[in-house]
């Protein structure tokens, strides 16, 4: 470290560590670009990496994963809050007229695959407490009459591994992502029909948007966050049909939800298994003034604020890895949890079954067999992750030119650069980490004034 600080070109290293909020594992690039004016062909600007230490520019990794690195998981958690938050609030080319059309929090789950320990809220009540004790059929006691902490690491392990279903556990990640799918087409089916009209017509009258974020329990599986709303037939611009109340799409979401479902390949000595969603769904409507159920607040900042703060975790939460497996022996040497050991040594077994190849089970081991994106949304939903990147990219190239070109000016830009490396030393992931929570700090610090001079307002 003595030597990295000593070096000539550390103080632009460490502004350009900086300007990347510190990131974990940057990419370093070297090459040049030129602005040019696109009448004249005059030059307006140039930036090469020339006189950059070592010749390179550091660039953030943009890893939306909190285990990787904190800061671009971050801003990535930013973004997600107001994608989700123009879809509720409008804003980002969604009219304000959205607070009025119905608009639902809806929670998912997975089914039971066997028993496991689980956290209690208070002394008072047991994980699984059974008066007349039992055992199953290898031996294991069926209840467990402790109190887990949510810190205890036998939360959402099995009661009995042998008893646990690992193939359906896997199986029913590996078809998630088609539950939902067939999920969001029967809600559509199920709105005509409540409002007497064909399926064929429904889009002339109105239109279903969503936006949801998976997020893995502690048990290992997934369960999903959606927001949902309804629009005209032209979308957010339009208020829907009179006949969609709230009150109606909630009962049709339930309907939907309880209905669907889909099905893995046949395979020998499994069989076709059943893909349903587990009972435990919850349905809420959202509003724009304070209502909470149990202790979160159910209006449109505290929704979007609830389901940002899931698209920066992964499985690594709960035990897992967030990078892929390349062999089942690297599995066994792995530091995981057995349950997560076990679902992911199913995943690499269940990979070689042939008939259920289509579920590229082995390349998502590491997600314990989940292939799903953390986040997705409907096209009308919003706006995207790539127009909030464009707009903070052009806002730095501005800054960067200190105003000197003219947004009037017609300007064509010739790029040129090279992947030079990613990483950091030792040293310097260590001043890059100071770095990062030096400016989390100042963020803390900036809200926190912020929300006393709003009346105690929190902001996220």
């Amino acid at each position: 470290m003595i030597r990295l600080v000593g070096t000539p070109g550390f103080r632009r290293w460490l502004d350009q560590i900086h300007n990347i909020g510190g990131c974990a594992d940057p990419i370093y690039l070297a090459g040049r670009t030129i602005t040019r004016n696109a009448v004249t062909g005059a030059v307006m600007r140039v930036y090469t990496t020339t006189d950059e230490p070592g010749g390179v520019l550091a660039l953030r990794c943009g890893n939306r994963r909190e285990t990787r690195c904190a800061p671009c998981s971050r801003i990535h958690a930013g973004d997600t809050f107001h994608l989700v938050r123009a879809g509720l609030l409008g804003g980002k080319e969604v009219p304000s007229t959205v607070t009025g059309h119905p608009r639902l929090f809806v929670t998912l789950t997975a089914p039971g695959f066997g028993a496991v320990h689980r956290a209690t809220d208070s002394m008072d009540r047991k994980c699984r407490p059974r008066r007349d004790g039992g055992e199953c059929p290898h031996g294991r006691p069926i209840g467990c009459n402790q109190v887990h902490s949510e810190a205890d690491p036998r939360v959402g392990q099995p009661i009995c591994s042998r008893c646990y279903d690992y193939a359906a556990h896997v199986l029913w990640h590996a078809k998630a992502g088609a539950l939902w799918n067939r999920t969001t087409i029967l809600i559509r089916r199920h709105l005509a029909a409540a409002m007497g009209i064909t399926q064929r017509t429904l889009n002339s009258h109105l239109r279903v948007s969503f936006a949801k974020v998976a997020e893995y329990q502690k048990r290992g599986a997934i369960h999903l966050h959606a927001v949902m709303r309804v629009d005209g037939p032209s979308g957010p611009k339009d208020a829907p049909p009179s006949e969609a109340t709230t009150e109606v799409v909630e009962t049709v979401v339930r309907s939907a939800v309880e209905a669907a479902e889909t099905r893995t390949p046949y395979a020998p000595g499994l069989g076709e298994h059943v893909i349903r969603w587990g009972a435990e769904i919850d349905v809420h409507a959202i509003h724009s003034v304070n209502s909470e159920i149990g202790d979160v607040p159910m209006t449109d900042e505290a929704v979007a604020a609830y389901i940002a703060k899931y698209v920066s975790k992964s499985v690594g939460e709960v035990g897992g890895i967030d990078r892929r497996i390349t062999s089942a022996g690297e599995i066994d040497r792995l530091r995981v949890s057995p349950h997560a050991r076990a679902l992911m040594g199913t995943c690499w077994r269940l990979g070689g079954v042939v008939e259920l190849a289509p579920l590229r089970l082995r390349l998502w081991a590491h997600a314990l067999g989940y292939r799903g994106h953390v986040l997705t949304k409907s096209r009308r939903y919003s706006t995207t992750y790539e127009q909030l990147r464009a707009v903070r990219a052009e806002y730095r190239k501005t800054k960067a030119a200190g105003g000197a070109v003219s947004a009037d000016v017609p300007t064509e830009v010739e790029s040129a650069w090279r992947y030079v490396r990613s990483g950091h030393t030792p040293a310097e992931a260590e001043i890059a980490a100071g770095v990062s929570q030096d400016l989390s700090r100042n963020r803390d610090v900036g809200r926190s004034e912020l929300s006393n001079d709003e009346g105690g307002r929190d902001y996220d």
